[in-house]
This record gives C-alpha cells, sequence and structure tokens, in this order.
C-alpha cells in the first residue's frame, strides 16, 4: 500500500469535492478516508488516499493535481503518509 495525504484549502466553490475525486478515480487512486469542512466560505478538506494501483509517478500525480488546484481556485498539496507522519510528529 502506497498511502498519501491530500489536503485541499481554498474559497469554498461547486464541484471541488467531484473534481478532485474523478481525478484520483481516473487514475485508479482509491479514497480510504476523507474528512471536509467550511468554515465562513472557506474550504477544507483532507484525504487519506492508496496510490498503489495508479501507474502513474508519484512526482507526476503531485503536479497534477497542483495544476488541478490552481483551475479551480484551491490549493492541492500532497504528501506521502511516512513523510507527513515524521513532520507531524513530536
Amino acid at each position: 500500500m502506497n498511502k498519501t495525504i491530500i489536503t485541499v484549502v481554498g474559497k469554498d466553490t461547486v464541484g471541488i469535492i467531484a473534481k478532485v475525486c474523478t481525478y484520483l478515480a481516473d487514475n485508479q487512486v482509491n479514497v480510504e478516508d476523507i474528512s471536509q469542512t467550511i468554515v465562513q466560505g472557506y474550504f477544507n478538506m483532507m484525504m487519506i488516499v492508496d496510490t498503489g494501483g495508479s501507474s502513474k509517478p508519484f512526482g507526476e500525480m503531485v503536479t497534477e493535481l497542483e495544476t488541478l488546484g490552481d483551475e479551480i481556485g484551491v490549493k492541492i498539496r500532497c504528501q506521502r503518509e511516512d513523510i507527513f507522519t515524521k513532520m507531524h510528529r513530536i
């Protein structure tokens, strides 16, 4: 399993979840857990995904998701789970 943490932050608009999840599904990335909230018009989503089924290199996926974020007006960030865990360990 290749777990990745994806965060999406920005001003709320229609279709953010749909566009991000469509991209992931098209690239055989499985969403294992998802949490999203909207606070005073700002959208925040965190996903744990498994990229093990995707044939796309991780770096290419990161770049494409960042580009998608630019297109829909949000910031999309991807980190491998092991790096994310080490960065946020006390």
